[in-house]
């Protein structure tokens, strides 16, 4: 004896295929879904009129910080998209005291991003170890030729200007490192012009 397929749905019984049908009845459902929801208030933002409030870590556009930038070539060889693009000379910087060793340092001629490429994985800002790429959640540069899709450093600096500030730290957290150190280094700087100030104020020779 054969099994049921598990598919085999059981027959409609008499009375199911005896219910008539009001003509209309499927109309007269959806009018009735269409009254409730015209009485309640919309939600819908009607973009652009409206902006949308968007969270602060938005990945709409990634702003460059060029003065953090030591051409480490980090996230270029990281980018999974390759649309990276950065182009660098290399400058002698003499000796800082006398007998000292001149340096060499990387100079940056050209960072640009291919926004028609990039695929927001955010991996470029992460691997940066000196916090010269920043999301902001700007994302309104649509354009209609797609090369100008490709963002020079004047553009993504100014990208920085709409780049969130950072979220509070906990009251109880320690201060970060790097601001204690340039808060020393700021509060020695001020001290030394207050003494060089006091000394051109003392009296002079001669004087009573």
């Amino acid at each position: 004896m054969s099994r049921p397929s598990p598919d085999h749905r059981p027959a409609t019984t008499p009375s199911e295929r005896s219910r008539p049908s009001v003509p209309g009845s499927g109309l007269a459902k959806g009018l009735a879904v269409t009254l409730r929801t015209m009485t309640r208030r919309a939600v819908t933002q009607q973009y652009p009129d409206t902006q949308p409030e968007l969270p602060p870590r938005t990945r709409g556009v990634i702003g460059l910080l060029e003065e953090n930038c030591t051409v480490c070539m980090l996230c270029a060889r990281e980018c999974p998209d390759w649309c990276i693009y950065i182009d660098s000379h290399k400058e002698t910087i003499p000796a800082a005291t006398p007998g000292g060793r001149e340096r060499s340092r990387n100079v940056l001629d050209r960072f640009a991003i291919d926004f028609s490429l990039c695929m927001y994985c955010g991996i470029c800002v992460e691997v940066c170890p000196f916090d010269a790429l920043f999301w902001s959640p700007e994302f309104e540069y649509a354009e209609t030729d797609i090369r100008d899709l490709t963002h020079e450093r004047d553009r993504l600096r100014e990208w920085m200007w709409t780049v969130p500030a950072p979220p509070a730290l906990d009251p109880g957290a320690e201060e970060p490192k790097e601001v204690a150190a340039a808060r020393k280094t700021a509060e020695k700087l001020a001290a030394r012009r207050q003494a060089e100030q006091a000394g051109q104020d003392g009296p002079r020779e001669g004087e009573a």
